[in-house]
């Protein structure tokens, strides 16, 4: 089975989810392919391609406008196969605003036109490196407000690795390692 990822990463977490995606697909035997969809230079073929993992950060309510180019130009193709959209968010991280990292999945399908076959919400991690004085606000006081989480504790992966796991095995039909 060919697997075609296509990705979008802003902080560096989605970038290490679809290589820890890449990896668990290598192990089970599959081929897997990365392209990011900022590197306008990549060609992208999709012969061959079994099954496609879309996967990209949310920031400012969005995921980047590359990867939502990149969805809407390639639509047709995309829809004539398996599709998991992974969206990566501090929102999906809480109970109380899923619902809100839910919504930032429906407006990415609005603009674009595109639906994916399956959608996983996955939580993102807090790099407090790169973040200026505005962002580490907005994260301090509306992300991250009346969560158990203060950014002086430095950077932090929200990511459920063992989760991410059991929607690849679900998308991918077969268990991963």
């Amino acid at each position: 089975m060919k697997v075609l990822i296509i990705f979008a990463t802003i902080e560096g977490q989605t970038g290490k989810i679809v290589r820890f995606l890449a990896d668990e697909i290598r192990a089970a035997g599959h081929e897997v392919e990365l392209v990011d969809a900022a590197d306008k230079t990549v060609p992208v073929s999709f012969d061959g391609v079994d099954k496609v993992i879309l996967a990209a950060s949310v920031h400012e309510r969005r995921h980047p406008k590359p990867f939502e180019v990149f969805l809407a130009a390639q639509q047709e193709q995309l829809e004539a196969l398996e599709t998991l959209l992974i969206s990566v968010s501090l929102m999906a991280a809480f109970p109380d605003t899923l619902d809100e990292a839910q919504e930032f999945v429906t407006e990415m399908k609005m603009r674009t036109g595109f639906t994916p076959g399956s959608e996983a919400l996955v939580a993102g991690a807090v790099r407090t490196g790169s973040y200026d004085y505005f962002a580490s606000q907005v994260l301090r006081h509306v992300v991250l407000k009346g969560h158990e989480y203060d950014l002086g504790q430095g950077d932090h992966e929200f990511t459920e690795w063992e989760g991410l796991k059991g929607t690849l095995s679900e998308f991918m039909g077969v268990p991963v390692s």
